[in-house]
Parts: C-alpha cells; structure tokens; sequence
C-alpha cells in the first residue's frame, strides 16, 4: 500500500516491476502518466518531485495514490468514454453545415430553423440522426441561434468613409475640438418583457394596460468627457428642437478654450433655416447611419435598465420614471463615457 502522508513510501520491486509492464502497454498517455506517477513513488521520489515531473498538482498525486491502493493497476488505466460511438464525423459535419449556415440559398432555404435543418442534414447524410444530436453538433462548432440585427440597405459607403475621414481630420488638426451627438427617441409606457429564469414549464407573465402612453427625450452626449444633457417633450418639431438647443446652449456654456462640434441625423427639423445653434457648431450624419451615433446605445442601455416590466398607469408616471432615469445618466459621466465610447 501506498502512503499518502508518507512522503517517501518503501519501493515493491514486484510491483515496480508490473507498473514498467503496464507503462509500456498503457492505451493512452493519461493512463501512462498515471503509471508513470505511482512508478516513481515507489522507486523511492517524493510527491512534490513527482508533480513537478509529471506537470500535475500534488493533489492530483494522492488522488492517483488512492486509486492504486483501491484498485491497484486496473484503477488507474482510463477507459473509453461511455455511450456509442458518433455515426458522423465533426469534421464531415463540419463541411456540410458551414456553408449553408452562411448562405442558406444553396440548400433552397431562405432561413433555417432547427428542424428543417435537422431534415436537411439527414437527407444529406442518408442516416438516422436525432434532432438534439444536431443541435449539439451545432454549439460544438461555435454556432448559436440568434436574432438577426436589422441593417439600412441604402447606405452609402463612400459617404460613410468620407464622414470618419472629416471627423477623424478634425480631431487631428484641432486638439479643442469636442464632438457631441444628438438624438431624439421615443419611450412607451408599456413594459419591455426581458428574459428571466422560471421553473421548466412555467410560464412568466407581464401586465399592460393597452394604452398608448408615450413620451419623447431629446439628448446630447459628449463620448470623450461623459457630459450628457437630456430633455423630454410631448412631441418633436422644429419649434421644439429650438426650445431644447436653448437649453443646451445655456446647460453647456462656450468655452473659449472649446470647439464644441453637435453632430446629428437627417431629421427635417435638424436641418430647418430658422434654427439657432449658439456657440455649437453643426455636422450630419450620413444617411442611414444610426451606428456612427453613439448615444443610440446610450437609449438602449436607459431602456433596458428603467423600463423593463415596468408598467405606466398614467402619462406622470411614465414622465417620472424618464426623468429619474435621465438624471441618473446625467449624474454618472463616467458610465455615459464608458456606453457611448467610440468604437473602431
């Protein structure tokens, strides 16, 4: 027997003598270190000498002792992993699936679900092969059911490079130039339902009333400082616009040492003759572009946060919640710089 407290155990040269037999027939390198391991121990190595030779953890030693010494040899050769061996190679699989994935027209498909890809891959492989199997196989070459992103099909790339250039020209020419982005979004009074963790079966409930409550914020936001300024109104036009850069002008004062650049969409009342912009200068986004600005993630991340599952039973409600989450924001620039950084 082996002594896991004794930490230079007396050698058997009978055993020694199996364990050099078994090293030499072991199926696979596990089994072999293993061997190996208790080997060494009995030729008269101590635990610490043995974890560094073999590249495991002292624990890991004493574990392998207690195996031998329960059931000696045949403790420590690993066997074959249970359950019948795959019909279908990962890599075959591999071949098949990657392709019509990425392009499911080649398979006459315009989208796959997890069944008619199932009955797809069987017709391909002309062999039985259960659902779970290929959802299995999916996950084990990195693929996962997700939601595709909805993207403006009518983007104009060359006007997109050229708006980073003149942005990117700026910053470069002109170390005071401080960029802001402006947006306007829309917020409901119905609850956002998020996913939550329920008991196989159940099914998790969120109330609404059915009404149309609704309000509207308009923001600015400084990504390099987190400064941000927000106001909400029933509505956006011009003369409101106007009445929220007034504001502005007067939260945000100029600042001799500061070039203070507001960059926007396509909006009509953006681009109306009338409108006073202050000491803020004025830039557009290119069209269709909402991912050059970057307090679109800044609406996203208020939403998700203030009003999922919750519930507006009037238009103050809904109004006070906005404001306390708005001011939250506001409070806390360095959240606001770390959600609307610039992302290459």
């Amino acid at each position: 027997m082996l002594g896991t407290d004794s930490p230079e155990p007396e050698p058997e040269n009978a055993t020694e003598a199996e364990l050099r037999v078994a090293m030499d027939a072991a199926p696979n390198k596990r089994s072999y270190r293993r061997v190996g391991a208790v080997r060494a121990l009995l030729m008269g190595h101590t635990q610490k000498e043995v974890s560094l030779l073999f590249a495991c953890s002292e624990r890991m030693v004493r574990l392998w002792i207690v195996m031998f010494n329960r059931g000696g040899i045949d403790a420590l050769t690993s066997r074959p992993r249970p359950g019948r061996p795959r019909k279908v190679k990962l890599e075959r699989l591999k071949d098949l699936l990657v392709p019509v994935l990425e392009d499911p027209t080649q398979a006459g498909e315009v989208h796959w679900t997890g069944v008619k890809l199932h009955g797809w891959l069987k017709a391909q492989i002309q062999a039985e092969l259960g659902y779970r199997t290929v959802i299995r196989y999916l996950h084990e070459i990195d693929y996962n059911l997700r939601v595709p992103q909805r993207w403006p099909e009518r983007q104009n790339q060359e006007a997109r490079a050229a708006f980073l250039t003149e942005l990117q020209a700026l910053r470069e020419s002109d170390p005071s130039v401080e960029l802001w982005y402006g947006d306007e979004s829309g917020i409901e009074g119905d609850p956002r339902p998020r996913r939550r963790w329920t008991v196989r079966g159940g099914r998790p409930r969120v109330p609404y009333l059915g009404e149309h409550i609704r309000t509207n914020v308009i923001g600015s936001v400084c990504p390099a400082t987190g400064e941000s300024f927000a106001m909400i109104f029933d509505g956006v036009d011009t003369d409101v616009f106007q009445c929220y850069l007034d504001h502005l002008a007067e939260a945000i004062p100029p600042d001799p040492q500061k070039r203070r650049i507001l960059i926007l969409d396509n909006a009509s009342w953006h681009k109306a003759a009338r409108l006073n912009w202050h000491h803020f200068e004025v830039r557009f986004l290119p069209a269709y572009s909402p991912d050059f600005n970057p307090i679109e993630r800044l609406w996203l991340r208020l939403k998700a946060d203030y009003f999922s599952d919750f519930i507006a039973r009037s238009p103050e409600e809904l109004i006070q919640r906005v404001s306390t989450a708005l001011l939250a924001y506001m409070n806390d620039p360095i959240t606001v710089a770390s959600q609307c950084a610039t992302r290459k």
